[in-house]
Parts: structure tokens; C-alpha cells; sequence
């Protein structure tokens, strides 16, 4: 009894907040585009108090006959992919010398690694499109140094999108990073040296093996997020960047084609549990 009590609270939560929606969704991608507020109808109808199915699979058909949606969910797990594991190349090393300082100069590594998320997430990108246009300061100082006689083209382009990304999930990565290696013992980098084994060799067979976990966390909050990115690609990105997010909304908003809007997120959905399933998969092994 006492723990069906305590287990209550959580399972009402995942139900409410997330077997809900899903079942909201599901029945919206198994609809019919209708004319009207909200447009799409009821895959149920109720007859002489009995439901009947209407309903149709004709979106989850669309996302498997036309390639544009298979080329922008590749293109975007490509980007999502070159996002994680530029993330975590660059939040290694700044959590490694995290969790090395001096304990009383952590909180203030810390708080510098979240300073960005207290300025908002659109001011930021507006930030990055002034830095980046052909009139702003990067350009200028280009010029002003005499290394390019016309700007570059910086804004709306692979890079600015990279960039970005980067800049907006880098913390993601950070954080599982230093809780990892700052509960590493130091004592086994001891024990390696005291060995024979240099700091180089200590660390690529004690401490990199030992962070792998965090590691992989890390790639994952970074992967999972910037798979489904709609804002960075299109205040950043090229034109032809069609990501799925970029797709997902169009359908949503422009196209008002709720149920093909719908399969799209249960698919990007359905694609990116399978990492976290490999995951869990290898720590239970680990």
C-alpha cells in the first residue's frame, strides 16, 4: 500500500503530462484535414451511442512516399549529430578544468557556464544575426584589417547554423560532463602515474574511460534537442536548410495539415528514443 502511495504521484504525472499527449497525438495523425477550428475530424464517431473508426492513415503513408520528409529528418539528424559531438568536444575540456579548480571557484565556473541562459534564447540568435550580416562588427573587422575587401557571406549559411546550435546546447553538455568527472577519485590518476603512466597515457586509459558515461549524456542533451530545432535554422541557417523541425511547422502553421504535422512529431519522436534505449541499454550492461 505504501508503495502504491508513493509510486501515485509520478505515474499520474507521465500520464497527465506525457501518455496524454501522445494519445492526443497519435489520434490527430490518424485524422482527416477538415475545414474548421481545430482542422482535422475525429477519427471516432459515435453511432447510436457506439463509437466507429473513420479514421485513415494517409499521413503516416505521406512521411514514407514523399523523400522530402526522409531528407529533412537525415539532414537534421546530421546537423543534430555534428551539433552533440562539437558540444562535446569543446565541453570536455571546460569540464574537465571545472572539476580540477579549487572548490571554492566551481559555483563561479558554473554560473559562467549558465550566464548565457539568463539573457532569452531570441535575443541571443538576434545577437548572433547583428555579429554576423554583412554590415556587422565581424565583417567590419575583416575589412578594417584588410583581409577581405567585400564581407563574407556569415549569416545564412552552414556555418552561422553550426554556430548557433553550438552556442544554445553547449551548456547541455557541460553540466553531465563535470558531474561525472568531478566524482572521479584522483587517487586512480595517482595510482597510474605512480605506475609508469604518463599524464597523457593516464588520462586516455583512467580518467576518459571512466567519463564516458557523462559523455555520452552529454552528446545525447545536446543531439536530442537540436534534432527537433526549428528557430536557430530559420533565423541562421540557409534557405535550403529544411530541416524536419522546419518542415513540422510549416505543416503545422502554414499548411494547417494537423495530422501529417502530427505523424511528423510522433516519427521524429519514434527516432529519437531509439538513442536514449541504446543508452540505458549500455549502462545496464556497464
Amino acid at each position: 500500500m505504501c508503495r502504491a502511495l508513493i509510486l501515485a504521484p509520478p505515474l499520474l504525472w507521465l500520464a497527465l503530462f506525457v501518455a496524454a499527449p501522445l494519445a492526443i497525438l497519435g489520434a490527430i495523425a490518424l485524422s482527416e484535414p477538415a475545414a474548421g477550428i481545430p482542422p482535422f475530424a475525429s477519427p471516432l464517431a459515435w453511432d447510436g451511442g457506439w463509437p466507429r473508426w473513420q479514421g485513415t492513415l494517409a499521413s503516416l503513408a505521406a512521411l514514407v512516399e514523399d523523400p522530402l520528409y526522409a531528407e529533412a529528418a537525415l539532414r537534421a539528424l546530421r546537423v543534430a549529430a555534428v551539433t552533440g559531438a562539437l558540444c562535446l568536444a569543446i565541453a570536455y575540456p571546460m569540464a574537465l578544468c571545472i572539476a580540477r579548480a579549487r572548490p571554492e571557484r566551481r559555483p563561479l565556473l558554473l554560473l559562467l557556464v549558465l550566464l548565457p541562459f539568463w539573457t532569452g534564447f531570441l535575443l541571443r540568435m538576434s545577437a548572433w544575426i547583428g555579429l554576423l550580416r554583412d554590415e556587422g562588427w565581424i565583417n567590419g573587422v575583416l575589412q578594417g584589417l584588410g583581409l577581405t575587401q567585400a564581407p563574407l557571406p556569415l549569416l545564412y549559411s552552414e556555418a552561422a547554423l553550426m554556430l548557433g546550435m553550438v552556442h544554445s546546447y553547449l551548456p547541455f553538455a557541460v553540466l553531465p560532463l563535470f558531474a561525472t568527472l568531478s566524482r572521479l577519485d584522483p587517487a586512480l590518476e595517482e595510482a597510474a602515474a605512480a605506475l609508469g603512466a604518463r599524464p597523457a597515457m593516464a588520462f586516455w586509459t583512467v580518467t576518459l574511460p571512466l567519463s564516458l558515461p557523462g559523455a555520452a549524456a552529454g552528446f545525447l542533451l545536446a543531439f536530442i534537442p537540436a534534432a527537433g530545432e526549428f528557430v536557430i535554422p530559420e533565423l541562421l541557417g540557409p534557405p535550403e536548410a529544411q530541416l524536419i523541425g522546419r518542415v513540422l511547422w510549416a505543416e503545422f502553421f502554414q499548411n494547417r495539415d494537423w495530422p501529417l504535422a502530427a505523424a511528423l512529431a510522433l516519427a521524429l519522436l519514434a527516432v529519437l528514443v531509439l538513442p536514449i534505449l541504446l543508452f540505458q541499454r549500455l549502462e545496464v550492461r556497464r
